[in-house]
């Protein structure tokens, strides 16, 4: 059985993958119904399921979908990582880390500390190094 290769994306590569299966992580701006917006480096019209409708606002969310030509979304599946994804809370660290960490979450314009300038690096690599991750054919 072949696996197909879902390469990572932001809004800035949607109209590149057009009729093609993709990976997309970012923050849920707006819900309505079986429609959802979400921030990925810009905004992303969803088509949910009724299955994977579940999702919460503000909360950082990956899609797997196919690009449809109006550049949004059918999603096959939706992975809800809420709204603390990334946190530290492991005991090992001490305080001072803890204080670093709320400092730099603080620094961006959402409460979650996801790092998303670490999910668009991952994104660009993608991009730029294609053939490991997937055919351009």
């Amino acid at each position: 059985m072949a696996v197909e290769a879902t390469p990572r994306i932001n809004a800035r590569y949607l109209e590149s993958f057009t009729n093609t299966t993709v990976r997309i992580l970012g923050r849920v701006t707006s819900l309505r119904g079986e429609n959802a917006t979400i921030d990925a480096n810009g905004s992303v019209q969803l088509h949910l399921n009724r299955q994977d409708a579940h999702l919460t606002l503000n909360n950082a969310v990956e899609i797997i979908g196919k690009v449809q030509p109006d550049l949004s979304i059918k999603v096959f599946q939706a992975m809800d990582f809420g709204s603390n994804i990334g946190a530290i809370s492991s005991p090992c660290f001490s305080t001072s880390i803890s204080r670093v960490h709320d400092f730099e979450a603080s620094k961006h314009r959402s409460s979650s500390p996801l790092d998303f300038n670490a999910v668009e690096a991952v994104v660009d690599a993608t991009h730029r190094y294609k053939e490991i991750f997937y055919n351009t054919d």
